[in-house]
């Protein structure tokens, strides 16, 4: 029989081995069904705004709760990593001959380096467990890639909340954290669940450029700058095109406008979320040449690479076509007959939002 006192103290230790790994906050929370969340979901995908990924409906049901997708689960130990920026993400918005790339992205890939430290915490956890005589215990460790609800499971282990633009919030972290989880077999007392601290604030809100947000708390994919640059296959609805500005890869304006980002310290962010160089304020015509081999160069390690040349060609198109910027003419042109159909839509519609003329300004 496992007694109380033995799990508090290996509790205890493994917050003390996870910020020796990297990660800034940790907690547990039951792997048992919440009602209240199962239907916010189910409601969520109802009403289709997750758009175009089918993911998210075809396995709603793992999604539901951790015992879902595994029945062994009893805890569910979540965990994050932050990737709080130096800089104000916003800086770029007046600068149109660069793109915008979300900062999660200018970095290491952070699947790659959340996953590993989940992995190393996860072996930890079993060494341990056997060596304190709690029997052998099971793990799986997940970080984006899998139905789980990392944000709702995060907020019920106590490590902030999720904000009115959906996403985590931390007292300390702001809204820069990357989200990781452990199911184990191994029961470990619950934290109490993260307190709603949004008051009457609606920042990010007023911030989305494409009013993604049917209400507080709900983000509607397909009219997010996230999921038409970054999931979206094809064409961007011409609506949305304008309002993309120079953004070719993610979007942070609802994130980098939360209050609660003072408190975020970019000395707490790992090594490997460090911006590239080439990555913090990269040129569009440098970008427009790329051919799918040059592409996979400079993404190579990164989390961009997975959308592929002729998605981001396509972000970058966009973002030409609402720069202003005469010189990206000829790449913009030569673009128009490329393979790719929704590149060259792209190209075209670029080409015609630089060749208007700019608009006469009313005598003084």
């Amino acid at each position: 029989m496992v007694n109380a006192a033995q799990t508090k103290a290996l509790k205890h230790d493994l917050a003390a081995e996870a910020r020796r790994l990297g990660f800034v906050a940790c907690g547990i929370a039951a792997a048992a069904e919440d009602a209240e969340r199962a239907a916010r979901l189910e409601t969520w995908i109802g009403a289709a705004m997750h758009g175009d990924m089918a993911w998210m409906a075809d396995r709603a049901h793992h999604r539901r709760s951790p015992g879902g997708l595994w029945p062994e689960a009893r805890s569910v130990i979540a965990l994050g990593m932050s990737y709080a920026p130096a800089c104000d993400p916003l800086e770029l918005a007046g600068a149109p001959d660069r793109g915008r790339i979300s900062v999660y992205a200018q970095g290491a890939d952070y699947h790659d380096t959340v996953k590993k430290a989940l992995k190393a915490l996860a072996r930890w956890l079993v060494a341990e467990a056997e060596r304190r005589g709690l029997g052998g215990v099971g793990v799986k460790v997940f970080v984006d890639t899998a139905p789980v609800m990392e944000k709702p499971l995060a907020q019920a282990a106590g490590l902030g909340w999720q904000g009115k633009h959906s996403n985590m919030v931390s007292r300390d972290h702001g809204s820069w954290l990357f989200l990781g989880a452990i199911y184990t077999t191994l029961e470990l007392c619950p934290d109490e669940p993260g307190a709603d601290r949004c008051g009457s604030c609606n920042a990010c809100q007023r911030a989305c450029p494409t009013d993604a947000f049917p209400q507080p708390y709900v983000v509607d994919a397909r009219r997010c700058i996230s999921y038409l640059t970054i999931e979206l296959k094809g064409p961007v609805p011409l609506e949305f095109r304008k309002a993309l500005g120079n953004r070719i890869y993610g979007c942070d304006d609802c994130l980098a406008v939360c209050p609660w980002n003072k408190f975020a310290d970019a000395a707490h962010r790992m090594k490997a979320f460090l911006p590239r160089a080439e990555l913090a304020a990269p040129k569009l015509a440098e970008l427009l040449a790329l051919d799918d081999a040059g592409f996979r160069r400079l993404f190579s390690g990164s989390p961009i690479k997975r959308i592929g040349r002729d998605r981001f060609v396509r972000n970058c198109l966009y973002a030409a076509g609402n720069s202003g910027e005469a010189g990206l003419m000829p790449l913009v042109t030569a673009l128009t007959s490329d393979p790719d159909p929704a590149v060259a839509d792209a190209a075209r519609w670029a080409a015609g939002e630089l060749d208007r003329p700019a608009p006469t300004l009313p005598p003084q």
